[in-house]
């Protein structure tokens, strides 16, 4: 397994559109380990392939893991999700968010509490499950990643401002 290299804003191809998988086969497999033990690393509790540079329609998220020395195969609390959809949103819990591809920022974002999600298993079977919680929390950010929307986007206009004026004075963003 190898550790990839995130993505962080303003990287355009973290506001694309991910296209589909359809067909699960060992090259996915691969490319959620490795999205796995890049996210252990960073350390976070989710990450999508838009922030690896693909834009696949992959999540994998590990809301209970610790830096135990487990490999992610090793893991039960992982989720690798292939072609996810929430087919159901329930209640509404308000929260502080951070995101790996934009270090140092948090936002308060409003989440549904409570999900029932469609994914493909490892073998290309759908499933269903539901979650609340940081599960959930964690599964609509990663989702968000798919459709090109950002924790930026989530942020009030003065955390927005803050965080751009941050990246100007670094370099990151043009004036």
């Amino acid at each position: 397994m190898a550790v990839l290299d995130i993505l962080t804003y303003p990287h355009p191809i973290l506001r694309n559109h991910s296209r589909p998988i359809g067909q699960v086969d060992e090259r996915i497999r691969k490319l959620l380990d490795d999205m796995a033990e890049t996210m252990y690393a960073a350390p976070g509790i989710g990450l999508a392939a838009p922030q690896v540079g693909l834009n696949l329609r992959v999540v994998v998220v590990d809301v209970e893991w610790n830096n135990d020395g487990k490999t992610a195969a090793q893991r039960d609390t992982l989720y690798k999700l292939i072609d996810p959809e929430i087919l159901e949103r329930h209640g509404k819990a308000k929260g502080k968010e951070g995101c790996l591809s934009f270090p140092g920022l948090e936002a308060s974002v409003e989440r549904a509490e409570r999900i029932l999600v469609r994914t493909l298993n490892l073998e290309g079977h759908p499933i269903e499950f539901s979650c609340d919680g940081l599960l959930a929390v964690a599964i609509q950010h990663e989702l968000d990643h798919l459709d090109g929307v950002l924790l930026i986007d989530n942020a009030s206009p003065l955390k927005r401002r803050q965080y751009k004026h941050h990246l100007r004075k670094q370099g990151v963003l043009e004036t």
